[in-house]
């Protein structure tokens, strides 16, 4: 399969509109270049007035043009806004695309002790280090983005041990391994791409979690092994999917039980805590990262 690599030159202060139009419709993940290391998905700010560049990657296939003409379109309103330079496209093979991508993937801690580590890398640990090797391939779920990184530091939070967890939109598995390492009995993994459950599946057996997580390909709402209720759901999708599922949700998890849910933007997130009211579902924290939040939640009645 082939790639398109999308780069934009933007000014520090539309990096993250940028990132998160790339993040909506790129499949290959987002990376942030400056001369000065700074990385926004790490929490960073930017350190002067140089511009930086953002990069995607989406896959060349059906949806190319459809694709294509919706980050052309965002990158236009956003040019309305500031100037900033053209929309640059790069063919990738998909092993040039693999290669490109662990250039950017670089050792991570996120929370306490969660210590994320790419499989290709030799990276030393403490004793007090909670390992994650990962190989994202073309699934989404590195620890760099906000998005993941927030859901990892609310599971180290209030995970105790022994919970069953529901993982939707599972991704590489990170979530899910994540969760196993903390403690969890079992999780269950729901993810709609082939690739990211090859992925997630992979990743699972590196980590030797494998007997504790099952991975399905298949949307939630048509699922038919699920037996019981769960004490964990995390779901990082977007905040429209997570008011679709708001009911399902209330469902699946029994008084008492907790919701992690990100994926959503500022603007976004009292629509989603309106939904889940009207289900039950109650916020008990908002944590916010730039332009993203993560919900945890718990259903009262």
């Amino acid at each position: 399969m082939k790639w398109i690599e999308f780069s934009l030159k933007v000014p520090p202060e539309y990096v993250e509109p940028i990132a998160h139009v790339f993040h909506q419709y790129g499949e290959g993940g987002i990376v942030v270049e400056d001369l000065s290391e700074f990385n926004p998905d790490e929490g960073e700010k930017p350190s002067g007035e140089s511009d930086l560049i953002v990069r995607t990657y989406v896959p060349v296939n059906e949806k190319i043009d459809a694709i294509r003409s919706k980050i052309q379109v965002a990158v236009k309103l956003i040019n309305y806004l500031h100037p900033i330079d053209e929309l640059i496209e790069k063919i990738l093979e998909k092993k040039d695309w693999e290669s490109k991508w662990k250039e950017y993937f670089h050792p991570i801690k996120v929370g306490k002790n969660i210590k994320i580590i790419p499989t290709w890398v030799e990276e030393q640990s403490s004793k007090d280090d909670i390992v994650i090797f990962l190989d994202p391939g073309m699934a989404f779920g590195t620890g760099h983005h906000p998005t993941t990184r927030m859901c990892i530091e609310i599971l180290e939070e209030i995970i105790l041990g022994n919970e069953r967890v529901l993982d939707v939109g599972c991704g590489s598995g990170i979530l899910s391994i994540a969760a196993v390492k903390l403690g969890v009995s079992e999780v269950v993994g729901f993810e709609v791409e082939s690739d990211a459950v090859k992925v997630a599946k992979e990743n699972c057996a590196i980590n030797q979690v494998s007997e504790y997580v099952s991975v399905y390909e298949r949307k939630i709402s048509s699922s038919e092994v699920i037996s019981s209720l769960f004490d964990i759901v995390v779901a990082n999708i977007s905040a429209k999917i997570i008011i679709e599922l708001a009911n399902l949700f209330s469902d699946l998890i029994p008084v008492k039980g907790r919701l992690i849910l990100s994926g959503i933007l500022n603007e976004s997130a009292s629509e989603v805590e309106i939904k889940l009211n009207s289900h039950g579902i109650f916020v008990d924290r908002i944590y916010s990262d730039g332009d993203w939040v993560a919900i945890l939640a718990t259903r009262m009645n």
